[in-house]
């Protein structure tokens, strides 16, 4: 783990439990190590780091490759593992990307989603996460998280110090879609991406919205 890593997980471990209070529930859910996907709920810029910080394993983030022309910034973002992607991650070298961290071992956040939520609700996965999730053949963890809507939503230009959650599900492997996929036409594999999609988003959904006592 790159010390900037390791520093950096320190000051927002200490961040989440000081000023948003926060609660992690089964992590232990999380395969120690292995190519992995954290597929996860998405409602905030604290989200990422906080998928992070909640398991002891270290997790590569995707983040925007505009952001990498700036000397200083490509230094951080490299020490801390981000993956430059386009915008969405969506892009035949952005999948090649992700694609390639995976068959590493590596494990990666991503957002089922693909962008972050407007009024607290979860919203209806991209079929992306499914290819992902078949192509790489890593597990998918679920993740859900509760209260950065309300802490610092797109609602918000500040952080707010409103209680956070995450919590962890167990992994996803999809033996039976990968078998299907080795014979099936392309429209039909289509299909399967989704439903695989549509699967980690509801497993992500079964995870709350119920808050610790």
């Amino acid at each position: 783990m790159p010390a900037a890593y390791y520093i950096g997980r320190a000051f927002y471990r200490l961040a989440f439990r000081t000023y948003f209070r926060w609660h992690v529930i089964d992590a232990a859910n999380v395969p120690a190590e292995g190519p992995l996907i954290l597929a996860s709920s998405h409602a905030s810029f604290l989200d990422p780091p906080l998928v992070g910080c909640g398991v002891d394993r270290m997790c590569h983030f995707l983040a925007r490759a505009t952001l990498f022309k700036n000397p200083i910034a490509s230094r951080m973002l490299h020490a801390v593992c981000a993956v430059p992607v386009d915008r969405d991650g969506g892009s035949a070298a952005g999948l090649k990307t992700i694609l390639t961290k995976l068959k590493e071992g590596c494990a990666i956040v991503l957002f089922p989603e693909g962008t972050r939520t407007l009024d607290g609700q979860l919203q209806k996965a991209r079929s992306g996460i499914g290819m992902m999730a078949l192509k790489s053949g890593a597990p998918v963890v679920p993740v859900r998280i509760l209260g950065t809507f309300e802490a610092f939503g797109k609602h918000r230009t500040f952080p707010h110090p409103h209680r956070v959650t995450v919590r962890y599900g167990q992994p996803l492997r999809f033996e039976k879609e990968r078998a299907e996929a080795e014979t099936c036409p392309r429209d039909r594999l289509r299909e399967i991406y989704q439903e695989m999609a549509d699967r980690i988003m509801a497993e992500i959904a079964a995870l709350g919205p119920e808050r610790p006592a």
